[in-house]
Order: structure tokens, then sequence, then C-alpha cells
């Protein structure tokens, strides 16, 4: 499909109940992210966040590509300019969880995201496909650090968040070789959470969404907050334990005792789903 010059390089949709889909459409450079994409994807996530009637988002790319990173014939442009003008371009500190150069890359997004990967998620791809939750992957994705050939490091939360998934072992063999891995082997190791046929992580990704609004939000949303503080903050077992529990026990008024109640009176008996 070729890009029409009026589709905007991030196209959002929301469904009523509570789906939003964030698109990366730059198909003639592979999805890569320029600064003005980077804004509108940054936005866009702020704008989920922000929004309550939207539960779970779902982070794609248009055309069969996930993401191929930073758009680095842009990023070359844009350095030759603020070389011209004195200014610092996209090299923003981390303030307050504000722009990275990837756009969203420095948020802990407050509510559920799920990725859905086409094609290739290397380098700053790879990075904004670890910003997600869970990760919906084709049978013929690839993951890469290829930013490793050209002096590009990772300033976008990869050699933070990856090895908090795969562990630090698998993530320095991936971000010391910037070598290509295939869909499986991604599973193998907990970067891919399902593996799809190709042209489908979307639609597998949208269902996963819709089972996830299934269920007791707040509950849902205090257990997410607290697993990331406990591989991120926390100071100590023992805080990461007073964490949980303090927000823990602020659902069960709202949500605990009434789900019991339900339960009591016969749902959800033998570990059933499909009545909830």
């Amino acid at each position: 499909m070729t890009k029409s010059s009026s589709t905007p390089p991030v196209v959002v949709s929301t469904t009523p109940s509570g789906i939003t889909t964030i698109v990366i459409s730059r198909p003639h450079r592979r999805n890569a992210v320029n600064s003005s994409t980077a804004r509108d994807l940054y936005s866009a996530f702020i704008d989920f966040e922000n929004d309550s009637s939207q539960k779970v988002a779902i982070l794609t790319g248009s055309d069969g590509y996930f993401c191929a990173g930073a758009d680095l014939i842009d990023l070359t442009l844009e350095q030759e300019q603020a070389r011209a003008t004195d200014s610092q371009s996209f090299q923003k500190p981390v303030e307050n969880r504000n722009c990275g150069p990837m756009g969203p890359s420095r948020l802990q997004v407050k509510k559920p995201v799920i990725a859905a990967v086409a094609g290739h998620a290397v380098a700053g791809g790879l990075e904004l496909s670890l910003l997600a939750d869970m990760r919906v992957v084709e049978e013929d994705a690839i993951f890469g650090v290829y930013c490793r050939r050209w002096g590009v490091p990772l300033i976008d939360g990869g050699t933070v968040r990856l090895q908090a998934i795969v562990g630090l072992g698998r993530a320095l063999d991936m971000i010391l070789t910037g070598r290509p891995v295939a869909a499986q082997e991604a599973l193998a190791m907990g970067l891919a959470n399902r593996v799809v046929p190709k042209g489908k992580a979307l639609e597998e990704a949208t269902k996963l969404a819709e089972e996830l609004l299934r269920f007791p939000n707040g509950c849902m949303n205090v257990d997410r907050r607290s697993c990331y503080y406990a591989a991120y903050n926390a100071s100590s077992f023992e805080d990461a334990l007073s964490n949980e529990f303090n927000h823990g026990v602020k659902v069960l008024e709202t949500e605990s005792f009434k789900g019991a109640a339900r339960f009591a009176g016969g749902l959800g008996r033998h570990g059933g789903f499909s009545k909830l």
C-alpha cells in the first residue's frame, strides 16, 4: 500500500468498549520514527492515559512493519539543523516522563499496553515494543538491536527494559551482537508472549485486549503497577511486599468482595472464564 500524503504518521482509533489502537504509519520508511512522529506517539499515549473510557492500548505499525527504529535519514538532517541553530534537537535529558527520542519510551504507561508486532521491531522499534506489557508477534517477525551496526546507542529504555523482560544474559547477547531474533526464539526467551500466523498480529492483539476488558479493571491495574514497582522501583523485597499490600487492599471494598460474592453464587467454578 502506498502511503497517502494526507495520512498522519500516527493513526489513533478508539472503541466504545475501551480499546485504543495506535498505529505508526510511515511505511515508506518502514515505520521508522522521526522527531515529529515521536511527539505524535507520545501525545497518543498521554491521551490514552487521560481518557477514562479507554482501558487497553494496542501499539502496532502499518503495512506489515512494526518499526525500523529511529529514522536515521531524518536524524542526520535534524542534527545538521541543530548545529546550525545551536540547539539540542532531540537530545533532551530524562525529566518526569517527558518525550524521548522515540516518543513514549520514557513512560511507564498507566494502563495495559499490547504490542502487535509484524515484520521488523528493531533498534528503537524494539525499544517501543518493550513499552508494552505483552507482545503478540507474527511468525516471521524479527527483533534486534540493529543500531549496533551504526554506533547508535539504546537511549529509549532498551538496556533497562530488555534485561528486565528476558534476563541479563539474553539481553546482553542481543545488545552486544545486534543479531536478529526470530519469533520462535523470542517466544522461548519471553520477549514474545504469543506467536501468530503472518497478518494476524493486530487481530489477535485485539482479541487479547477484549479478554482483558472482561476483568475488574481496578484490581488488574493495581496488580500491574505492583509488578512494575517490584521490577524497577522497589528498594527491597520488603518494600515491594508493602507496596503490593498497601495498594492491593484498596480494591477489596470496590471490587474484591463483589467478585467473591459472584464466585459464591456459582460463577467461575473449576477455573471457568466463559461467564465472567
